[in-house]
């Protein structure tokens, strides 16, 4: 089992720097001239992923188009009716994804269910030529749906009971990946 803290996070800053570095060079290897793809950030951590993989991909392809939008599913969500409380973030995507090439972007991937609503608010913006999906931790194991991610920076096994965390500066002032366990 792998015990962490925040004094001893899964990974540090400078890992998720390598690893958004990489994951960058990925989605070059997908541009077309053609057909530039979108990076659809999740919201609201899959924003802060999308955010740092536009930067880097400006830095490395500064003259290649790649388009950014932010999605919400949560009126997609299948517990939206239910006792839950779900807040709703904005979606800013002033355009349409018809015929486009779309990459999801979200910080864990855990059940499923997330991706799954994910795909339905797309689908309301257009018919995508494609859509992959990328996100920074795989959390294997757990997954309630059959999707899987197309890119990943780590994959986890984290047991029932653990929490996956990314934590990022913008938000929490420190960039870090935690598992914990559930109190």
């Amino acid at each position: 089992m792998i015990n962490t803290t925040p004094h001893n996070p899964f990974a540090d800053a400078d890992a998720m720097r390598v690893r958004i570095h990489r994951l960058s060079l990925m989605l070059a290897e997908l541009h077309r001239e053609d057909s530039p793809m979108v990076l659809l950030g999740i919201q609201p951590r899959g924003v802060y992923l999308a955010e740092r993989l536009r930067a880097a991909w400006k830095k490395q392809m500064p003259s290649a188009r790649l388009d950014y939008g932010m999605l919400d599913p949560t009126f997609f969500r299948d517990d939206f009716n239910q006792a839950k409380v779900l807040v709703p973030e904005a979606t800013q995507l002033h355009f349409s994804l018809e015929n486009r090439r779309v990459v999801l972007v979200d910080d864990v991937l855990f059940t499923g269910r997330t991706i799954r609503a994910a795909l339905d608010a797309v689908n309301t913006f257009g018919r995508p030529e494609w859509i992959k999906l990328l996100v920074l931790v795989e959390r294997r194991f757990a997954r309630q749906l059959p999707i899987q991610p197309d890119f990943f920076g780590w994959t986890v096994d984290a047991f029932e009971g653990q929490k996956v965390k990314v934590r990022w500066t913008e938000h929490h002032g420190e960039d870090s990946i935690l598992i914990e366990n559930n109190a």
